[in-house]
Parts: C-alpha cells; structure tokens; sequence
C-alpha cells in the first residue's frame, strides 16, 4: 500500500500516498463509512462508494470533493440485504483488481419489530454479516490480483459483551434489537478473524483485518452538509462525552490504518487506544470470545449454507 517507513509513527493528519490503490468502502454514503472513504480519497486512491441508495452515494462523493479537490471517488449500488444482486454489483467495479475492501455498512433498528432480507434473513444479522460474507466471495478474485490487498472488517464495541446463539443466528427465538445488532457485529468480527486464518492456510497473499470504531457519536461529528449537519446545541450537548468517546471521523482512523498502513497484519484487531472508546488507532488484543476457533468454524459452515456461496475456495 505504501512505501512508508514502519519506524514512523502513525499520524492520522498525515496519510501515506496510495495512489494506484482502488478501495471499496461499503455504507460509504454516511456515518464512519463516509469518514472512512473521505480519509482514503486523500491518498490518491481511486475510492469506490458502496451504497443501496445511489443517489445519497452521489451526494456523499460531492461532499468528499469539496474537501478532497483531487479526489478520484465514484459509487456503485451495492445493496447487502439481497444476495442474488451482489455478483452483478461487484462486476460493475470494472475493475481488474482491488487493493482492499472495508466491510463497513450496517444495518441497526432501534424499533421492536424483527425484519427480513429480501432473502429471508433477520434484517440486522443478513445485511451485517451474511451480505458482506456473500460479497467476501465475489470480490476474492479481485482482491487476489492485487499484490497484497486488505478485507477490513468494521465490528463494533457492542460485540465485546455480546456472545453468539449458533442455535438462533436468525434471532427467532429470542428478537432483542440491540442483542441482535451486537451478535450480528460479533459474527462479523467472528468472521474477519477466520477469513484470515484460511487464507494463511492457503498461502494466500490477501489478508484479513478486523477493526471498531470505539464509541463514535454524531453530536461529536464534524459537519459535512449535507451528509451531516452539527447544530451548535447538538456541539454543547455532547461536549462532556468527548472525555469518553469520540466523532464519526475519529471513529473512521482504525479502518483507515488497516488498509493503508503497512505493518498491520492479517489476523489483527484495532481500535482506539483509550479504553478501546476514543483517540488514536492501536492494535489490541483479540478480545477472548473472539479468539474460539470451533465457534468461528461452526459460524462459516452456516453462512455458507444460508448464502449458497462456498468461500471454501479461497483464491490464492
């Protein structure tokens, strides 16, 4: 990705250059996804927006122009909660290969009700996992024609206390939004430390990387109309959590030193370094439910059977 020097210290201000890099941000038209596309734009990378609804994908590519001038920034529609769209997605990249991909978009429902995917899958649990394991297979063969491309995976701090139902992945028993969200971020996480695994198995020269945003709340955000607007009360109000947690944009720095940075190694966890919630990209330890691998195996078995992929054949 670079050509940095690992002896020098990591400076969220100051990227490295990738120019001949083409990234993929999935859920790239708002929140950290945005952050993250935004901050990549700026190495000279050709960025590629992820996103269902093109038309905010549009709007969130002309707001990285204004602050990125020279920014070669396009969008795809890629919807995650249908299965049978992703192939075709993934062939209008027109790419010939890719040099990393962050898994960022998310699905979280605040209200009761459990949804479905157009295939079916509990709505948080197929958008969040089982489409970007589905889009994982599509996209192997561009990321294999790279010379050492990243898959960054986007967990949450909400998986840290939330441990998997392999009985009930589809939360049909037990339909609890946030525990839904939080076990489909843990399987997410579960399945960015197996990729890896398996693509070391093989030889492969892709690696896979996992990261979290610590707490990243939008009243610390900084503003990017008309993306995102900060109001002056909303700055007030969340002033005192800026002792604890931190902005979308700082929520952005962990995924953004995955892809770019070349010391980081397949198989890692980062997040922020202070208390896992705020400030500058580190690398932490695996958090301990993350590290059992029968789980994990059990885990990608099922998403094959529920996605009718078999990312079984890791691409070299």
């Amino acid at each position: 990705m670079s050509s940095t020097p690992s002896t020098l210290p990591w400076d969220v201000q100051w990227l490295p250059r990738a120019d001949s890099s083409v990234f993929l941000v999935t859920g790239s038209n708002a929140g950290i996804g945005y952050f993250v596309a935004e901050q990549l734009s700026a190495t000279g990378a050709t960025v590629v927006l992820g996103s269902r609804n093109p038309a905010k994908a549009q709007i969130a590519a002309a707001s990285i122009r204004t602050r990125v001038p020279e920014a070669r920034v396009r969008s795809v529609r890629l919807d995650l909660a249908d299965l049978s769209s992703l192939r075709t997605a993934v062939e209008s990249l027109e790419v010939e290969r890719l040099d990393a991909v962050v898994h960022n978009a998310g699905v979280a429902l605040d209200d009761p009700p459990r949804r479905e995917t157009k295939d079916g899958h509990e709505l948080m649990f197929g958008t969040n996992h089982l489409g970007h394991f589905a889009l994982t297979h599509w996209l192997m063969p561009l990321l294999s024609a790279a010379p050492a491309a990243r898959i960054v995976t986007m967990g949450s701090f909400a998986a840290k206390s939330e441990r998997l139902d392999l009985d009930d992945l589809q939360s049909r028993k037990d339909y609890r939004p946030k525990r839904t969200y939080g076990r489909s971020k843990s399987a997410q996480m579960y399945f960015g430390l197996e990729l890896d695994r398996r693509l070391r198995a093989v030889g492969s020269t892709v690696a896979s990387v996992v990261v979290h945003p610590g707490g990243a709340l939008d009243s610390l955000t900084p503003s990017r109309p008309p993306v995102h607007t900060r109001t002056a009360g909303a700055r007030l109000c969340g002033a005192p959590a800026a002792l604890l947690v931190q902005g979308k944009h700082a929520g952005a720095w962990p995924a953004v030193r995955a892809v770019l940075d070349p010391t980081v190694r397949g198989g890692q966890l980062w997040g922020p370094r202070v208390f896992s919630l705020r400030g500058k990209p580190h690398r932490e330890p695996v958090w301990k439910h993350l590290a059992d691998t029968s789980v994990a195996a059990r885990l990608w078995d099922a998403s094959c059977d529920l996605t009718g992929v078999d990312l079984g054949a890791i691409h070299r």
